[in-house]
C-alpha cells in the first residue's frame, strides 16, 4: 500500500513542528504505540498541545467526556 503523505498532511493535527512522521500515519501510529501512546490526531486540539499522548490521559479525557 502506498502512503498518501500529501493528503494526510492536510488533516494532520500534530502541533509538534520538527516531527519527521507528519503525514505518514503508519509510522506515527507505530512510533506512539511502542510508547503506550496514541497519535495527536486522537485528541482535541487543546489536549494535543499538552504533548501528553498516553493511554491514561486519553482514558481520563474519555471519562470526563472531553473526547
Amino acid at each position: 500500500m502506498e502512503c498518501k503523505n500529501e493528503k494526510n498532511l492536510s488533516s494532520c493535527s500534530c502541533s509538534y513542528e520538527p516531527c519527521p512522521r507528519k503525514g505518514n500515519c503508519c509510522d506515527c501510529l507505530e512510533y506512539h504505540l511502542k510508547s503506550r501512546e496514541l497519535p495527536g490526531c486522537c485528541f482535541s486540539s487543546d489536549a494535543e498541545k499538552t504533548y501528553n499522548r498516553s493511554f491514561e490521559f486519553f482514558a481520563r479525557l474519555v471519562n470526563e467526556k472531553k473526547i
